[in-house]
């Protein structure tokens, strides 16, 4: 399984970007899933529901199982957050993991970059930033910079990154 990133200030447009890229990806034959980093206590479960009360009771997991899709909540506790390979580790294998975020984790990914928003380049301090996707020209960037608004453009570089060939007829 080959793992990308895509890392950006907040507001850069990450989010947008991947949600492009999805449908891109897929419609070329390569299997792709998500993993998103949030500074945020995330909780996708409601106070009242059961699943919530089996974990406020204690339940270190809760498996949610349905007819279309199963979700497994784990606490942490007292356990530190786990790094990207042990996340990784824990997903199903498919062509390509794409991932929002963990911009201080040592993979390769792409940096999405606004210069109208007046945040500093992070490509300057990570050399794992492979390529920028701006929405202006960055005549200072020596890495591939690739046009925000070209999502082919962006799937065409991840692939060739990555050594994903499309399925079928496709691209």
């Amino acid at each position: 399984m080959r793992t990308f990133g895509l890392v950006g200030w907040s507001g850069s447009g990450k989010t947008t970007l991947m949600v492009k890229l999805l449908p891109e990806l897929i419609g070329r034959g390569v299997s792709v899933s998500t993993m998103k980093h949030t500074h945020h206590d995330v909780d996708i479960d409601q106070p009242g529901k059961d699943s919530y009360e089996h974990r406020r009771a204690g339940a270190r997991e809760v498996m949610l199982a349905s007819g279309s899709r199963w979700s497994l909540v784990h606490e942490l506790g007292q356990e530190s957050e786990p790094d990207l390979d042990s996340l990784v580790d824990l997903m199903t294998p498919v062509d390509l993991l794409l991932v929002e975020g963990f911009k201080r984790q040592e993979h390769d990914k792409i940096e999405v970059h606004r210069p109208a928003l007046g945040q500093e380049l992070l490509c300057r301090q990570d050399r794992n930033v492979v390529a920028v996707a701006s929405d202006a020209p960055l005549p200072d960037v020596t890495l591939p910079v690739l046009d925000l608004n070209d999502v082919g453009g962006i799937a065409d570089f991840i692939m060739e990154h990555c050594g994903l060939k499309a399925a079928g007829n496709h691209g």
